[in-house]
């Protein structure tokens, strides 16, 4: 098993370790008993997962002598709301959680940002665990203590910064994982390389075909790769207000994908969009060169990701979603472009204009 610590110096209590490997519940199990920071665990998953691997998570638990039960809410980021919160919540009370218990996040990003929130609020903070079932939670959603949840007005707009106890990355978890979900993971993966690594780009490109088709040691790879990167940013900015923010690459105009397509473009896909369109405009803005910009296109769509917006997608609407965007400050949307692969820049604010003929410029 892979250990990878995220050291916060500023609170070394909030300090943790990503633990990365295959087959390590029980390894998982021991580490929560030893470490004692909770005296009853809740398990907060989604109905496909808790039918998944709930019964084998819950065995291990059990069998290292802790007191654990299950929280199911729907699956899909319609969940992702706060009266899903509240209605945990009133379940929690009604089984005597208290400020000594804790929450188990297992699944996707939807149910680790609902569980972190709620693990946030509840009591006035109890700890939370990140166990991460699909690839995009565990290279990204799963580290760096980023909660939230969506309104009608778009994605995370209410949210708090609760860091994990622990991460538990289990490799196998992927192995039953829908194909467009994986595919939907590797624009993460893909973005880390773009804005921070370029061996780990060149590594994405040279074996496309072994990620799609989930090679253990490949994976594994750019997982631990992935993190590492993740871990590093977050150790330099814990809650946003600089460096943190080129992590954002390809996610101004890619929420605004994913919230105004009723979330029927995933994550993953809407920030492939989204890189694409922040490499279309600093292109334009005269910041990266025609070459670059098309690698990043040609390495987004060798791993199977959309680089085009749906043509039933609106520009207008598109644009007026952006403008209520979290990442916008005094009227002005803020994009992080790049002057080339790892070297990336918040931009002071793109002209609303020059963003629109960006997304006239994608609509496929």
């Amino acid at each position: 098993m892979n250990r990878i610590r995220v050291n916060l110096d500023r609170r070394l209590s909030a300090s943790y370790d990503i633990h990365i490997g295959r087959g390590i519940l029980d390894r998982m199990a021991l580490i929560l008993a030893k470490g004692n920071w909770a005296g009853r665990w809740f398990v907060v998953t989604d109905e496909t997962v808790a039918g998944l691997h709930g019964e084998r998570v819950l065995a291990a638990l059990v069998g290292a002598g802790l007191k654990a039960e299950c929280l199911a809410i729907p699956p899909g980021e319609g969940a992702k709301t706060v009266a899903t919160c509240l209605g945990l919540a009133e379940d929690l009370l009604e089984r005597g959680a208290d400020r000594a218990s804790g929450l188990i996040a297992l699944g996707g990003g939807v149910v680790g940002d609902v569980a972190g929130f709620l693990a946030s609020i509840y009591m006035r903070g109890i700890p939370c665990v990140q166990v991460p079932t699909t690839l995009l939670a565990q290279v990204d959603s799963s580290i760096g203590g980023k909660t939230g949840v969506d309104t009608g007005a778009g994605k995370n707009l209410l949210g708090t910064f609760h860091q994990p106890r622990a991460v538990f990355i289990d490799m196998t978890f992927l192995e039953t994982l829908p194909q467009r979900e994986f595919t939907s993971g590797l624009a993460e993966i893909v973005k880390y390389g773009i804005i921070e690594d370029p061996d780990l780009l060149a590594a994405i490109e040279d074996n496309a075909a072994a990620l799609q088709g989930r090679d253990p040691a490949i994976l594994e790879r750019v997982v631990s790769a992935s993190c590492r990167i993740k871990k590093g940013i977050v150790e330099i900015d814990e809650t946003e207000k600089g460096l943190r923010r080129i992590l954002n690459f390809g996610h101004t105009v890619g929420h605004a994908v994913e919230a105004e397509s009723g979330y029927a473009v995933s994550h993953g896909e809407a920030v492939a969009m989204g890189m694409a369109a922040a490499a279309l405009l600093s292109e334009h803005l005269r910041y990266l060169n025609a070459e670059d910009r098309d690698r990043i296109e040609r390495a987004i769509e060798r791993v199977g990701l959309p680089r085009r917006i749906p043509r039933d997608l609106d520009a207008g609407r598109l644009l007026a979603r952006m403008e209520k965007d979290k990442k916008k400050e005094n009227g002005r949307i803020h994009f992080v472009l790049l002057k080339k692969p790892g070297m990336p820049f918040v931009n002071g604010g793109v002209p609303l204009d020059v963003v629109r003929e960006t997304i006239e410029a994608m609509r496929s």
